[in-house]
């Protein structure tokens, strides 16, 4: 261990620990803008280029906590007036060639520059930055690119390059013209990107932004459509963090409540077609084991993971289930069994998702997702963006009475809920897959080593003497790690992988969380706290859903199930 003092108070780290990390230890704040520290999800950006973190050692050097490791014996001052002024002056520079539009921004109220700058106590701005006008990208239907406001802390290109490893994101230009932009600086909609949105989650300006559908949504109110809203099952663990409510806490009820008072003619649960997807998801798994179909089946629930593998292992696009993901499920059901029940017609309905994902824009675009005359989906709104609305209408979402969700389509188990963690997917499906060949419930105790927030989680599930070889990826990066083994030629059974670091839970699309992991573990145990508590905890157990195969579809994975609820992938191609 080294030990140090920090402002006259000795604090002991071990060595290759830094200042910041020391300070932390004993609650002394060093302010951070480019730093950015999630080492368990492997997420980490230590470029120390905003230099707000600026401290001063005992030879009265200035140095950035961030990335100066710890030293025996160092004495470090974070409460100098020279710190103080050195810190306000960074804050100032970053500034000086910032839009002044603050007020209209999106990222208004919660953009790191902005607290910052609140907090060094800055009313005007001493210095005038050469302002270049770059050209705002808003090409693709999910992230809008505004290198206007972009202050160089390349948060967004680690998590890019090095977490996600799908290298969009780099920097480009030379001096006053350097920015943050694509290869090439080609249009986004024309690169790898797989819009996570993971770049969104950690800019802290609004340099980079959702596509926002608010004005759209109320459009749609205002006509005469029957309006179908449905809500993703992380949406409800972390809604009540705009309001707030402690991370976790599960405001299902509330939500749907604003949801009715918002103008909706139906609200309805996204985990309904989560049961659907996994009764769908395990009958494929079933019948390529039954047929000597290839294995591992990949979980096909997250369009960004879809682009993901598209764009890099299109030659293995034959091993991902060709199930659609939940919400798309749902558009299907609703603009054909409900539509029929309900004598409308698909093109008298709007369906809207909530969904914690910005990608799941872009995935309600493709032009393989929908039927004669209608896309499965219409419009997709994020849970901040819902957030954003309840406010509009000046509600008091704390003191909402709860509500259910309406049925048929409201209707779920535990076991759907659980799709919006690492690992639920891949639980729910096999729960579903052990019923089909078993007749019987599988125990949940063999899925504890699935759950969690770890990178790669491996095990072996026995279903009738079969030894399933299983694996469980969060994040592009170790999905790529992971299928390169399988590449390799390593044998899995059945491998889930989601896009963002602990799964839907942590989507661009969430609150938040200024890299506080224990926010993200919050919103996973929430997630299987509604598992807990839900009566019914099996997909094949939902009563709707039974209906909805004897009514409608006939056998899972059958024909009329493969015409409306399975897909077919697009290799894309690798643009660098």
């Amino acid at each position: 261990m080294i030990k140090l003092k920090i402002n006259e108070r000795e604090v002991s780290v071990e060595e290759g620990e830094t200042i910041l990390q020391a300070a932390k230890k004993i609650n002394i704040n060093i302010p951070t803008l480019c730093h950015l520290d999630l080492h368990g999800l492997g997420l980490l950006n230590e470029e120390a280029n905003c230099r707000v973190c600026l401290v001063e050692d005992d030879r009265e050097n200035l140095v950035p906590a961030c990335n100066t490791p710890v030293k025996e014996g160092m004495e470090i001052r974070t409460d100098t007036l020279r710190v103080l002024n050195t810190r306000k002056t960074m804050v100032e520079l970053l500034l000086s060639n910032h839009p002044k539009d603050c007020l209209i921004c999106s990222k208004s109220g919660e953009c790191e520059l902005q607290d910052l700058a609140e907090l060094t106590h800055i009313n005007r701005i001493r210095f005038e930055g050469e302002m270049i006008n770059f050209p705002i990208d808003d090409s693709s239907m999910s992230i809008i690119r505004d290198p206007n406001k972009c202050i160089l802390c390349k948060r967004c290109e680690t998590v890019c390059s090095t977490v996600q490893s799908v290298g969009t994101l780099t920097h480009i230009g030379r001096g006053f013209e350097t920015v943050i932009g694509t290869q090439y600086n080609d249009p986004i909609e024309k690169t790898n990107c797989t819009f996570c949105g993971q770049c969104i989650a950690v800019c802290p300006t609004g340099a980079l932004t959702e596509v926002n559908n608010v004005d759209k949504v109320y459009d749609a109110l205002r006509s005469d459509k029957t309006v179908i809203v449905q809500t993703a099952p992380a949406v409800r663990v972390a809604l009540g963090e705009e309001f707030g409510m402690e991370a976790g806490t599960v405001v299902t009820g509330k939500m749907v409540t604003a949801l009715k008072r918002l103008g909706f003619d139906y609200v309805f649960d996204t985990d309904f077609a989560a049961d659907l997807t996994a009764i769908e998801e395990a009958a494929e798994l079933v019948h390529r084991i039954e047929n000597g179909g290839r294995l591992p089946i990949l979980t096909s629930c997250c369009p960004s993971w879809v682009k993901f593998m598209e764009h890099n292992f299109s030659h293995m696009l034959d091993i991902p289930s060709s199930c659609k993901s939940p919400h798309e499920m749902f558009g299907a059901i609703a603009n054909t069994y409900f539509a029929e029940k309900n004598n409308l017609n698909a093109e008298d309905i709007l369906v809207v998702s909530v969904m914690p994902c910005v990608a799941k824009k872009y995935e309600a675009a493709r032009p393989e997702l929908g039927g004669e005359g209608y896309s499965d989906v219409d419009l997709v709104i994020t849970t901040r963006e819902l957030a954003s609305m309840i406010k509009d209408m000046s509600m008091n979402f704390q003191d909402l009475e709860d509500s259910d969700f309406d049925n048929p389509l409201g209707e779920s188990t535990g076991a759907s809920v659980i799709f919006g963690a690492s690992g639920g997917v891949l639980e729910s499906a096999l729960r579903t897959a052990n019923y089909m060949i078993t007749g019987e419930d599988l125990e949940e105790v063999v899925f504890h080593e699935l759950r969690g927030m770890e990178n790669i989680k491996e095990a072996e599930v026995q279903i009738d003497g079969m030894k399933l070889k299983v694996a469980v990826a969060s994040g592009l990066g170790n999905a790529r790690k992971l299928l390169e083994r399988v590449k390799e030629g390593e044998h899995f059974d059945v491998i889930e992988i989601m896009a963002c670091p602990g799964g839907c839970i942590d989507g661009g699309g969430q609150p938040f969380i200024h890299g506080d992991i224990s926010i993200i573990e919050k919103r996973m145990r929430g997630i299987h706290s509604v598992d807990g508590e839900k009566a019914i905890r099996y997909s094949y157990k939902n009563k709707s859903i039974k209906k909805l195969y004897d009514e409608f579809l006939g056998e899972p994975y059958g024909e009329k199930a493969k015409e409306l609820l399975h897909t077919e992938f697009v290799p894309r191609k690798k643009h660098y």
